[in-house]
């Protein structure tokens, strides 16, 4: 389950976030949240579903079940979703 500790550095990272503020959001300490990413333990089932909230992904997603990552559109126009979606095309062309 190395993947789901990547998986959480990376989002959680890309999110600007640290290990401390991540903790604080799921009610833990900063060394569970170090333990989840180096592997050493999984979240409860809770946690995980609080995990995955959070970041707006799936739990499948998470557990490296999954490789879609969801993107959260709402409070976005019409046009800006079009644009994002045309961008998305072409990088997929790419």
């Amino acid at each position: 389950m190395v993947d789901f500790g990547n998986t959480l550095k990376t989002l959680r990272i890309n999110e600007k976030m640290t290990q401390a503020s991540l903790a604080q959001k799921l009610g833990l300490t900063k060394s569970v949240i170090s333990a989840y990413e180096t592997g050493l333990r999984m979240p409860s089932y809770d946690v995980l579903i609080h995990i995955s909230r959070i970041f707006h992904v799936s739990t499948d997603f998470l557990l490296g079940l999954e490789h879609k990552q969801e993107i959260d559109l709402s409070g976005l126009t019409k046009e800006e979703i079009h644009a994002l979606l045309n961008l998305i095309k072409a990088m997929k062309h790419h």
